[in-house]
């Protein structure tokens, strides 16, 4: 027996960089795993998603969220974001996992500005965006795990997902 591990992670490259750093700009939704206070194991939700440069990525949540007391009881979350969009098989799409650290934005200042940024857009959000039940979480990215289609798999470090300013950067203007 030989102690040779096969693997089906590639070497991360630019390319692969690239992609997740897309896919991240590019989101609007994403499943969000937290663990459930309760039972202790995990909970997933969907979640509508900004990542930017500008912004970092972001959520807005209501307290009253079944995945919000998740988030209160462990601040450690998995994301999964892809672009499937309902064509063709699943599994030839591109998709990232990102494990991240969730933090609640507390600042007054910072939560107004990201306020503003959310409703330009996400407008539907006017409804419900100013009730005190509402809160923006930020995850910060440590790691991710990139599946960029049929046997190509990437593992990517904190600095990988690292967005730049005009990346798709739904959040400058």
């Amino acid at each position: 027996m030989s102690d040779n591990k096969i693997t089906p992670i590639r070497p991360t490259d630019d390319t692969a960089r690239a992609l997740a750093r897309d896919l991240m700009a590019g989101a609007r939704i994403a499943a969000l795993g937290v663990t459930d206070p309760d039972h202790g194991g995990p909970h997933v939700s969907r979640i509508a998603l900004h990542c930017s440069a500008a912004a970092g990525c972001l959520t807005l949540i209501s307290d009253l969220a079944y995945h919000a007391r998740g988030l209160r009881a462990d601040p450690r979350v998995s994301l999964l974001i892809d672009e499937t969009g309902g064509k063709g098989d699943p599994l030839t799409h591109p998709r990232l996992t990102l494990r991240a650290q969730a933090q609640k934005v507390t600042d007054g200042a910072e939560r107004a500005a990201l306020r503003a940024l959310w409703l330009r857009h996400v407008p539907k959000a006017k409804l419900y965006i100013d009730f005190t039940d509402f809160h923006f979480i930020r995850f910060h990215p440590l790691s991710g795990l990139l599946n960029a289609g049929f046997g190509k798999a990437y593992e990517l470090d904190k600095k990988d997902l690292t967005l730049a300013p005009g990346r798709g950067d739904r959040f400058s203007d």
